[in-house]
Formats: C-alpha cells, sequence, structure tokens
C-alpha cells in the first residue's frame, strides 16, 4: 500500500479541519486549506468535492463559505479515508478484506507470499483502522502547544486557546481498544498529557 498525493492531501485536509473545529472555527475556506498545506487549489477541490460526496464534509456557498467536517472526527477512522480514496489496503488482492481477488497461486491456501502480504495488510489496517480523525488532531494539537507553535485557523494565533475545548473532550479516556505499538503516533498519544 503506498498513499498517493490523493490520499496524503485529502488527510492532510481533513486533520486541518479537525483543528479548525477544536479552536471554534466553524468553515475554513478552501483557498486557506491550500495555502497553509502548500497544496494547489484546484486539485484540492477536486479532493474536497469527492470527500463531499463520500460524507466526510459538507460546505456553505457564499463569501464567507467554506467546509467543516460533516460528523464528529472521532467518528471518522484513517483507515476508511485512506480506502475511499486509494482503495484497498492490501498489498496484493487475494489477502483484501473489501476487494479480494483470486491470485494466480496454485495452492493459496498453503502460499507463503500470501501468508506474508496477509500479516503486511493486517498491521497497515490495524493502525490506520484504529486511529481516528480526532486522535490524530489531538495528538498535533498536543504537539503543537508543547512546542508553543501559533494554532492555525485560530484568530488570534496564541496556543492554548483551544485548550478548553479540548480537554472538555472524553478522548482524554483511557481508551482500552488502542494497544500500544512502536510508532509516533502512540508514542504521543500515551506520553503527553494536556
Amino acid at each position: 500500500m503506498k498513499l498517493s498525493k490523493k490520499g496524503e492531501y485529502a488527510l492532510r485536509a481533513l486533520i486541518d479541519l479537525g483543528i479548525a473545529a477544536e479552536v471554534g472555527r466553524s468553515l475554513v475556506q478552501v483557498s486557506e486549506l491550500a495555502e497553509k498545506e502548500r497544496i494547489p487549489v484546484k486539485f484540492l477541490e477536486q479532493i474536497m468535492q469527492l470527500l463531499k460526496e463520500e460524507g466526510f464534509v459538507e460546505s456553505q456557498r457564499g463569501k464567507f463559505g467554506g467546509y467543516r467536517l460533516a460528523r464528529p472526527s472521532a467518528k471518522i477512522t484513517v483507515g476508511s479515508v485512506v480506502r475511499m480514496i486509494d482503495g484497498p489496503l492490501a498489498p496484493i488482492g487475494c489477502v483484501s478484506h473489501t476487494a479480494y481477488e483470486k491470485c494466480s497461486c496454485p495452492d493459496e491456501v498453503h502460499c507463503g507470499l500470501r501468508m506474508l502480504m496477509l500479516d503486511v495488510r493486517n498491521a497497515i489496517a490495524g493502525i490506520l483502522d484504529r486511529y481516528s480523525l480526532a486522535d490524530v488532531v489531538e495528538v498535533t494539537l498536543r504537539k503543537m502547544r508543547r512546542d508553543e507553535v501559533p494554532l492555525p485557523f485560530s484568530e488570534t494565533l496564541v496556543p492554548g486557546r483551544a485548550a478548553k475545548n479540548v480537554a472538555s473532550r472524553s478522548s482524554d479516556k483511557a481508551r482500552p481498544d488502542l494497544k500500544p505499538v512502536e510508532g509516533l503516533l502512540s508514542n504521543l498519544l500515551s506520553d503527553y498529557t494536556i
């Protein structure tokens, strides 16, 4: 599995919309997202339209219009976005749960390559389906506050402005379904508190 530019840009835009919501910003224009992430505006407009059609974002027209998340960020898994944009997570079709394709192997049940690729698929899916957009937004905001980086989409651009909003969320409760793994996201989730 390789994340395409479209997939990368979609996730970055969704994370930004999640951050905007946390700092009290209800709508963000595509031009702002494109400028912040250094993404071509026309390409991002196409991606945002696709995200809208799939129910991840909603838009409001007009001079002060823009985009916002269509559902709570805790209800959007990273895996669901990647699958929607880039297709199955499996490196080969015979191990896909969502798009199974019979391979040319004469003995699929005993195929060593299939067993290996199944482990790869399960590892990728396990990580991408474990984390919601809210988890990524929370870690991003924690790290920005820790490093005293101005929060994007905040009126005053002062770190800590949205601490009340983030602290009031229920995501700070222990999540027994999250199993620590070696990786930046899991380390940040477990090592820092608000």
